[in-house]
């Protein structure tokens, strides 16, 4: 049988559009050393390693008259220079210098000509600093028959392991009659295929109808004044452009505020994310009478007990969280955040964070992917309003080519009508932001960066000093204890 698209990655290409751009993305900065890092280094690392994510080498061939859905065949033309690109900022080059140029970057959508990725090695950070941008197509990582190739281009030491390639050769091309052939022959010999080529023709119906209601709204939107789909002060029809805010803070003060109020890491975390969305929508004025909390999707690692999963993309649950943006007490915050996954630790089904190490395809970049699979899976079915992906890394450095790693920062995707996604990333010591905002409907984004430090701030605050009390005539709502806390973020 042919290696055909499922329905659900279909999915993701189906519902992209030049403002939902369905990739994800990941920033991490490398410091060279003595390691002679640079360009040509780094392709030859890409193209030691690539062998061990083969779709990185395919690209997706339609089937005539839509018999069946698309199938992966290997690009003839593959050219790995086109997709390991060499960018530049001007000397030295400062963060917020490389967030402008991530932000243009992500902004574009994939080629589909071409498998879906793109990596960019980027050059001028201050003090001999390089940075690596690397962009996968929602479709392409699911976890399960493919992981990021960029979990594989980094070593625990600095000594790179020399695993030598593979002397690939692309198969021959499919020609439209083999495709037809194919097509023919799986309807024959599997009723999933038959299936999900009626599933795929019946959503692609539903989306065509939704997509002219959308333009209807649209239309409306312009006559009226109003948009229809401004829900929430972080939603609203999307524009083509994005901007990225990054953040680097010390795992050590999560820790601290966990052992003064109870709860894991990521309560800590998610409260922090809460006070920030606070104080940021207080700075614009926003009134909080009317808007008491934001629903949020959180994506947990999770076991099935009957059946024990051997990947990582099955093994991912979305949980929801409503943030509580309008209480004013950072400790109340905290302990209404721990509470709420009260549920997800009693079905015994939650992962440690040490353990999700174990799991096979395990890597902070393929979890984020799967997560943002999660919540677009998510959107189609529930509403919420921001997504919070959060996800425990090594606590020991990694290193490419003997160049080490101090910084990697998520860049979630958008969902449609969504104008703001969180990651986070632990790893070495420190938890790193990753936030992704649309350029025109949130042009005061930038603010989330120091509005998360002083949230974090405020709630170190309560635990290094005196412990505060519960406001009068308010309930505490108890905390999780520490010891059974099982989730996405190291304890």
């Amino acid at each position: 049988m042919t290696d055909r698209l499922r329905p659900r990655d279909l999915a993701f290409l189906a519902a992209e559009s030049p403002s939902t751009p369905a990739h994800n993305a990941t920033v991490e900065i490398f410091d060279p050393g003595d390691s002679g890092f640079d360009y040509r280094r780094f392709l030859d690392l890409v193209q030691d390693r690539i062998s061990f994510a083969p779709r990185y080498r395919q690209r997706l061939q339609a089937v005539p008259g839509r018999l069946a859905n698309p199938v992966w065949v290997d690009d003839v033309d593959f050219d790995l220079s086109y997709h390991v690109r060499r960018s530049a900022l001007p000397r030295p080059g400062s963060l917020d210098q490389l967030r402008e140029l991530v932000g243009r970057i992500v902004s574009r959508p994939l080629d589909r000509n071409h498998p879906l990725w793109e990596m960019y090695f980027v050059e001028g950070l201050a003090d001999g600093r390089v940075a690596l941008l690397s962009k996968s197509h929602q479709a392409l990582v699911d976890g399960v028959h493919t992981v990021d190739l960029g979990q594989v281009l980094l070593d625990v030491t600095q000594t790179p392991k020399e695993l030598g390639g593979d002397q690939w050769r692309p198969r021959s091309p499919v020609s439209p009659l083999q495709l037809l052939t194919g097509a023919v022959r799986d309807s024959v010999t599997s009723s999933t295929t038959t299936l999900d080529t009626v599933r795929s023709n019946a959503e692609a119906v539903l989306r065509t109808v939704e997509s002219a209601s959308h333009r209807t709204n649209r239309v409306v939107s312009a006559l009226t004044g109003r948009d229809p789909e401004r829900e929430s002060p972080i939603s609203g029809t999307l524009s083509q452009q994005r901007r990225i805010v990054v953040l680097r803070t010390d795992l050590a003060d999560y820790r601290t505020v966990r052992d003064a109020h109870g709860g894991t890491v990521n309560d800590v975390i998610l409260a922090a994310v809460t006070g920030a969305l606070r104080g940021w929508l207080m700075t614009r004025t926003e009134s909080l009478g009317g808007l008491r909390q934001l629903r949020a999707v959180v994506p947990v690692s999770v076991v099935d007990k009957e059946l024990e999963a051997t990947s990582l993309g099955s093994q991912i649950a979305a949980h929801f969280v409503d943030l509580p943006i309008g209480e004013a007490s950072p400790v109340v915050r905290l302990h209404q955040v721990s509470y709420s996954f009260q549920v997800h630790k009693e079905t015994g089904r939650g992962v440690a964070a040490n353990r999700l190490a174990g799991i096979a395809g395990f890597a902070p970049t393929t979890f984020h992917a799967i997560g943002a699979r999660v919540a677009a899976d998510e959107a189609r079915r529930r509403g919420f309003q921001l997504s919070v992906t959060n996800v425990p890394g090594p606590q020991s450095p990694l290193y490419a080519a003997g160049a080490r790693m101090t910084e990697t920062y998520p860049v979630p995707p958008l969902l449609p009508g969504h104008a703001l996604a969180i990651g986070v990333t632990s790893y070495d010591g420190g938890v790193f932001y990753g936030i992704t905002a649309d350029r025109d409907l949130l042009p005061d984004a930038d603010l989330l960066g120091p509005c998360l430090r002083e949230a974090l701030d405020e709630l170190l605050d309560t635990a290094t000093g005196a412990r505060p009390k519960v406001p009068r005539g308010r309930k505490r709502v108890p905390a999780k204890p520490r010891a059974t806390a099982r989730r996405t973020v190291t304890d």
